[in-house]
């Protein structure tokens, strides 16, 4: 079965696009395959290792998370009320992108979140009529990672623990990492976001993520835009 995601990604054109394609070695719009940068003290094969999972996302800052369509929903339908979500509704500033560690993995975070949090939210609660609940299985890896009370209600209502209040917005670079390792690639991180990290850009679209089967990576299935 497919999954859709609900995500933020960057417009194709934009710096912080073409940064992160070519650092993860692959485009989520056109599906390129790009040769990634040479890092100094990390071979290329680690390279792609480290950053294996963001690489099968698809660089982008979650909205809603990946889910299954109900049996009973149409695609279309879900894209059509999509559009009408996205065109009313403001573009969102995105402020401030700091590279920062979260959990021992590498990711840009924003300075301001609150108009963020509250848009993804929304998305939560607006695309939850869609969803399909979880399997037995899914549900049991994500408690044997470790929930808090709040986060195991949070999965049963929401079908993901890291929504509403336990949501953090940022956009994900690598995997989890030693200290040491991370020390060294956030070394060479900094001056590759440095020129855009500071500049002020906007969610401008409301992009529809499509995973063809749990084998696939994710792609660029719908880009909705917001409303100016």
């Amino acid at each position: 079965m497919p999954r859709y995601a609900l995500y933020y990604a960057p417009r194709p054109d934009e710096e912080i696009a073409r940064f992160a394609a070519k650092w993860l070695g692959r485009d989520p719009e056109s599906g390129r395959v790009l040769d990634q940068p040479a890092v100094a003290g990390l071979s290329r094969e680690r390279l792609a290792e480290i950053t294996a999972d963001p690489r099968r996302y698809g660089f982008h800052g979650t909205l809603k998370p990946p889910f299954e369509l109900l049996p009973s929903v149409a695609l279309a339908e879900m894209l059509a009320r999509a559009a009408e979500f996205a065109a009313n509704r403001p573009a969102v500033a995105l402020r401030g992108l700091a590279l920062k560690s979260i959990d021992g993995f590498l990711a840009l975070v924003p300075q301001a979140t609150a108009d963020i949090d509250a848009l993804a939210a929304d998305c939560v609660r607006e695309f939850d009529r869609y969803r399909a609940p979880p399997n037995p299985a899914e549900l049991a890896r994500r408690r044997a990672a470790g929930l808090t009370a709040r986060q195991d209600e949070l999965l049963g209502r929401w079908g993901y623990p890291y929504v509403m209040e336990e949501f953090r917005f940022h956009l994900t670079l690598t995997g989890r990492l030693a200290a040491e390792e991370r020390t060294l690639v956030q070394t060479a991180l900094a001056p590759l976001v440095a020129s855009f990290a500071v500049a002020q850009t906007a969610i401008s679209d409301l992009c529809i993520f499509v995973q063809d089967d749990r084998e696939q990576p994710f792609r660029v299935l719908a880009r909705l835009p917001f409303r100016r």
